[in-house]
């Protein structure tokens, strides 16, 4: 079995509910639902915008720090508790991934896990360690 490499935050829901910002085995890299909390606030406060652009750098650290970067990245899921405000995050989401292009899903949730989180984000990378040599 490959080697199983684990990056986390820091929070501490993260030993409580069982769980890491990102995890690597092979060359896949599995980047768990994330909001923009920072230091147990939110981030972005009623901006969807200012919210997906801090989730999507979190996203990129957590990916750097596995060996991968937001070139790699394959699938996005954005969890939305507004749909209305799609043109905002998907701006966002575009700025990071205009010539990536991975597959994406858009969903517009009921809750996320603080009224004031206006979107949340996973997503999958796959990284070709023979491109970056």
């Amino acid at each position: 079995m490959e080697e199983r490499r684990r990056v986390g935050t820091g929070s501490p829901w993260e030993p409580i509910v069982g769980y890491s910002r990102a995890i690597r085995v092979g060359s896949v890299i599995e980047v768990a639902g994330t909001t923009a909390m920072q230091d147990g606030e939110v981030v972005g406060k009623g901006d969807a915008y200012l919210q997906t652009k801090h989730i999507l750098g979190i996203v990129e650290r957590s990916l750097q720090e596995l060996g991968g970067s937001l070139a790699d990245v394959v699938r996005t899921r954005m969890f939305v508790t507004d749909m209305s405000r799609w043109e905002e995050i998907g701006r966002a989401h575009g700025e990071a991934f205009r010539d990536v292009r991975p597959v994406s899903t858009m969903v517009e949730v009921k809750a996320l896990i603080d009224p004031e989180l206006l979107v949340e984000i996973e997503a999958q990378a796959i990284v070709d360690d023979r491109r970056k040599e």
